[in-house]
């Protein structure tokens, strides 16, 4: 399997007194699964193998260098556009809090005074989603974590990653977060299937709810959502448009329906490219008035160093 990250770019547009003149500012929105981050202290049933007596051998000096790596990576990504580390990553597949804090404090990152959103969820894999943000461009305002109650055939719950939904100040301007780690499609895609529509529903209730608040909400919602930008989840619960010009006010843009039809994806599975990776979000930031934060572009960040040949 091969892992890609996902970045989104958003621009602002600052008028001067010369109207000829604009400048922009350029923030850097970002979602990486880091694909089971866990510490090498055995505290559940969970994370028995990711321990130095464990099937993995996980170990203290391959913990830190794992978490090296990815406080390298994490620090690149938008870099060669804005100069600088992301100001908003979410993230997908971490332990715990104390794996955050070894994160955001590796050299890698520690200049940039991160911030952490983070709730344990029930997840039976031990494994949530989480929250950076720089603490000089977002102020978050407002968080919680909405559990995904879904069940299997015989009745019995099935204990997955909450939703986190963050609602904050970028740059003066409010943003609503949420960050997401749908079902896996174990057992078979067509059999695990309404799980992530169950888990797009609850997406959906959220937005909508958001919107109801406030119709123009600045809504951005990212994640592993172990579905492509074509699936059910993505078109038919949530009605997310892949062109701009098909997206009406209120309605979702995924900019990564169209990277998917050109064949981009951000993980490799049986001689397949998925784009299971993905960032979606209101219409209110494909508004032509750049007088406030809106959309530029979005790409996947594929260096050949993030890529595993084989295997």
């Amino acid at each position: 399997m091969i892992k890609y990250i996902l970045l989104c770019f958003l621009m602002y547009i600052i008028p001067r007194s010369i109207p000829a003149q604009k400048r922009y500012s350029v923030k850097t929105i970002a979602f990486y699964n880091v694909e089971n981050l866990f510490d090498t202290i055995h505290s559940s049933d969970s994370d028995k193998e990711r321990t130095p007596s464990g099937s993995y051998k996980w170990t203290s000096e391959r913990y830190m260098d794992k978490t090296t790596k990815l406080a390298r990576v994490i620090s690149r990504i938008g870099m060669e556009t804005t100069g600088t580390a992301p100001d908003i990553v979410g993230l997908a597949e971490i332990e715990n809090g104390i794996i955050l804090r070894d994160l955001i404090n590796d050299k890698a990152l520690r200049a940039y005074n991160y911030g952490i959103v983070h709730f344990d969820s029930p997840d039976h894999r031990g494994i949530d989603v989480a929250f950076l943000y720089k603490r000089s461009t977002f102020t978050p305002i407002h968080f919680k974590n909405i559990p995904l109650k879904i069940h299997n055939e015989e009745g019995y719950r099935i204990y997955t990653r909450d939703q986190l939904l963050v609602t904050g100040i970028l740059d003066g301007e409010p943003f609503h977060f949420i960050v997401n780690h749908w079902p896996s499609r174990y057992g078979g895609e067509k059999r695990s299937r309404p799980n992530r529509l169950a888990a797009a529903e609850l997406n959906k209730q959220l937005i909508d709810s958001l919107q109801l608040h406030n119709p123009g909400a600045k809504i951005v919602s990212m994640g592993d959502l172990n579905d492509d930008p074509s699936d059910a989840s993505l078109k038919k619960t949530l009605k997310a448009r892949g062109k701009k010009s098909e997206t009406g006010p209120g309605e979702l843009f995924n900019p990564m329906e169209e990277m998917a039809s050109k064949g981009l994806g951000t993980l490799a599975h049986r001689d397949r490219w998925h784009l299971f990776d993905q960032i979606f979000f209101t219409a209110e930031l494909l508004d032509e008035n750049k007088s406030s934060y809106r959309y530029w572009k979005a790409g996947i960040f594929n260096k050949h160093y993030l890529i595993t040949p084989s295997g």
